[in-house]
């Protein structure tokens, strides 16, 4: 094939275009110097784009007489598609040849190295620069590839980081794009400076901030490591900080980041201008009002001749829109206009304009892949087809949160299309975590055993809780069922009941030697009062026959001699309880109440009475932090023809979930033996207890989520007593605060599929050398 003339591209850039079309000028003056008219037209090349997308593009069809004006406009239309590398545009006889080398497309993006930022992110990235799998390579994105991704991680203060970006030819046109990232270390904040403040200290200024060099506090913090983002949210705290004191003009004139030569250290400097004081004049009402205006009025916070606080303009805004929320105005606004009529005067006018009273079409839950629909949406105190209310969906919001099956609960309302006045409302959970599984195989100082324990309160996503006990081994064997519906009907009243029976020869477990052989049943209802106080009934019935032998110590030989070995009783308890903690599961703010009582009653073979108190209270701190108090106490008590109450009946203290640093149930009275066995030091527990304990819950800073983990610093103290010590009781004593058992340290939860794991390091004081203590402690099963 013979060519009368061509023309070759190669490789073309947006930035050298206009170079490419004064060749194509100068050479079609050599080789279409006339004008022609096209018998065919030929292209080649292409693999994945058509034909006729190309006859679509280009200006001509055959037929027509082209001259050098169309030579360009056809390359000018192939070059705007994007879509290839190499053009080459030529003559044969009449026929008009287009050779064109198709770009390649992106088959793969492989990107190693990352942690700081995720892989879907970076993807996103290169995405907005249009580099995915299935486009088009660009060779002009591609060269700026590795400064586009670094400029990622100097926002998020990895000054240090390195991007390296390769390509790798594949069969049939593709690339495979390769990032390797070296992150580096984020850069330390060593310094913050603010400059231009007279009004106010720099120490009390960079208290608003959430960047902070390190300190000796930040191990119990995850300090906020900084990022662009991060000092953008500081400087608007800043602003907020002297608009909230009534510096209204205040302004940040400019932030200096200095970054250190190892790209390894942050210095900012923050200049200021503080401007005058503002006072308000005069604060106006206007718009339409839904409800009563002095309903509204009573909900805004400024008042006339008062200093200028953005903050209470904000609050009276938010009061005002949640009051119109909670009466069905979903998209109420409400704006607090300043205007100014002085030079440090401003009035205020709260303009309020409520929009369409809304309501609730669907209500739909997501996340839930265990739990059942009908469990969350029992929960529910907003209903479809009413008025939306902020107030009941954040209700229902806790009231999920309450159940402690969640690890997060979030909703939003979604405008229904079509229909102004009607939103859908979703809900979406994380789940948790909500049993724990535990079974043991062994052969030690007491024997062969083996068991196996299953507990769980949302059981099979029921929302009804569970609890299943199989344990046997050469001193004990134990069966046990508990069941509990907390909606039994449709009222919301709850369902429970339970089943054991234990045998337990202690002579093959030490040496305070009795036999044990028990069984029983129990059935309770709980009754709501209110959203969250409830009363619980419950009734039980056990029989117990107690054996002693050589070996056993003298309380219970008392107890034998007094009150008899065979006891069958019928107990009745009612329990009240205020829960307003704002999570079932690791709860950070709220209150929690538990006033129990159970009496054995007349005709029962002992009559004993049992009361008991629990309290729990968290408060939210600064910077993730949390405080935490708890108290217990209790008391046991005999009555009619009962002197003693029975021992098994006992309170006890010691152990992960009561003082830490001291062994499980090991505090208190101790038992006396006769004769050889006399040194033996065996808890037996007490008629009165009383512990507690305060906590300083802090975020572990290394843990991204740390939904699942709880740590903190603890004081505890407790101890429990007796108001019958006998002359011969050793570590016996009736209520005395002097006596209590103290003890500091670093206790974690971790929420597990095995169920809650705990561990605790404790050093105690206030002990008694009769006293056991364990430095470290460790626990499935249970969460303190």
């Amino acid at each position: 094939m013979t060519y009368q003339g061509f023309l070759y591209f190669k490789k073309m850039k947006l930035n050298s275009f206009y170079f490419l079309f004064l060749t194509i000028f100068c050479f079609s003056n050599l080789v279409f110097s006339s004008s022609w008219i096209i018998e065919d037209i030929r292209i080649s090349g292409l693999q994945r784009v058509s034909a006729g997308s190309i006859f679509a593009e280009i200006p001509v069809t055959i037929g027509d007489s082209i001259e050098q004006d169309e030579i360009i406009e056809i390359s000018k239309s192939i070059f705007s598609t994007g879509q290839f590398d190499d053009i080459q545009i030529g003559r044969e006889g009449n026929a008009l040849l287009i050779n064109l080398v198709e770009r390649p497309t992106i088959d793969e993006i492989v990107i190693e190295g990352n942690q700081a930022i995720k892989t879907d992110n970076l993807m996103d990235g290169l995405k907005n620069s249009g580099i995915f799998e299935g486009a088009l390579f660009r060779r002009s994105v591609f060269e700026n590839l590795s400064s586009e991704l670094e400029r990622q991680y100097v926002s998020q203060g990895k000054y240090a980081a390195n991007v390296e970006v390769s390509s790798d030819p594949l069969p049939r046109n593709r690339v495979k794009l390769n990032v390797e990232i070296e992150e580096g270390e984020t850069a330390k904040l060593q310094s913050i400076n603010i400059v231009g403040n007279n009004l106010f200290s720099e120490d009390e200024l960079k208290k608003v901030f959430k960047l902070r060099p390190r300190s000796w506090l930040s191990i119990f913090r995850r300090n906020t490591p900084y990022s662009k983002e991060n000092l953008k949210g500081d400087l608007e705290s800043l602003e907020s900080f002297y608009k909230n004191r009534g510096y209204l003009n205040f302004s940040v004139n400019n932030s200096i980041i200095t970054i250190s030569e190892d790209k390894q250290k942050v210095f900012i400097t923050v200049n200021i201008f503080e401007g005058d004081l503002y006072k308000i004049n005069n604060v106006s009402l206007a718009g339409d009002f839904p409800v009563k205006e002095e309903i509204i009025r009573s909900l805004i916070y400024v008042v006339d001749d008062s200093t200028f606080s953005q903050e209470l303009i904000t609050f009276s805004e938010e009061s005002i829109n949640n009051l119109l929320n909670n009466e069905g105005f979903l998209f109420s606004e409400v704006s607090g206009n300043i205007k100014r009529v002085d030079d440090n005067l401003v009035d205020i006018v709260f303009f309020v304009e409520p929009g369409q009273r809304t309501y609730v079409r669907n209500i739909d839950f997501y996340g839930n892949k265990r739990t059942h629909d009908v469990v969350l949406r029992r929960e529910m105190r907003q209903m479809e087809g009413a008025w939306a209310s902020n107030s009941l969906l954040e209700r229902s919001k806790l009231r999920l949160d309450r159940l402690g099956f969640f690890k997060e609960v979030n909703f939003e309302t979604i405008p229904v299309p079509g229909e102004k006045d009607k939103v859908d409302v979703e809900f979406n959970v994380e789940e948790e975590f909500s049993g724990s599984i535990a079974g043991s195989l062994g052969y030690g100082a007491y024997g062969f055993s083996i068991g196996a324990n299953y507990s769980e309160s949302n059981a099979f996503g029921t929302g009804n809780s569970i609890g299943i006990g199989l344990n046997y081994s050469d001193w004990q064997t134990d069966v046990s069922f508990n069941f509990f519906d907390p909606y039994f009907n449709a009222d919301g009243v709850g369902l429970g009941y339970g089943a054991y029976i234990r045998s337990s020869d202690y002579s093959n477990f030490n040496i305070s030697a009795y036999n044990t052989e028990s069984f029983g049943g129990s059935v309770q209802f709980v009754l709501p009062i209110n959203e969250i106080e409830q009363l619980s009934l419950s009734a039980s019935i056990d029989q117990t026959d107690l054996s002693s032998s050589a070996l056993s110590s003298r309380q219970l030989l008392d107890f034998i001699s007094t009150e008899g070995s065979k006891f069958e009783s019928l107990t009745l308890g009612v329990t009240w309880s205020r829960n307003s903690l704002n999570r079932g599961l690791f709860p950070t703010a709220g209150t929690l109440n538990v006033l129990s009582g159970s009496v054995a009653v007349p005709g029962s073979s002992l009559t004993y009475g049992k009361l008991s108190h629990r309290f729990k209270y968290y408060r939210p701190l600064p910077s993730d932090f949390v405080f935490s108090i708890r108290t217990e106490v209790g008391g046991l008590f005999a009555y009619g023809d009962t002197e003693t109450p029975p021992p098994y009946e006992n309170f006890y203290a010691g152990g992960l979930n009561s003082v830490r640093g001291f062994e499980q149930n090991s505090l208190g009275p101790r038992a006396v033996y006769s004769g050889f066995y006399s040194y033996y030091n065996r808890p037996t527990g007490g008629t009165y207890s009383f512990e507690g304990g305060m906590d300083v819950i802090f975020p572990i800073p290394f843990l991204e989520d740390s939904r699942s983990v709880r740590s903190s610093l603890f004081f505890d103290f407790g101890n429990v007593f007796s108001d019958g010590c006998k002359s011969y009781e050793t570590n016996c004593s009736e209520f005395d605060l002097s006596e209590l058992r103290y003890s500091l340290g670093l206790g974690v939860t971790w929420i597990t599929a095995l169920g809650p794991m705990s561990f605790a390091i404790s050093s105690v004081f206030g002990d008694d050398v009769l006293d056991e203590t364990e430095t470290f402690q460790f626990e499935i099963g249970n969460q303190f």
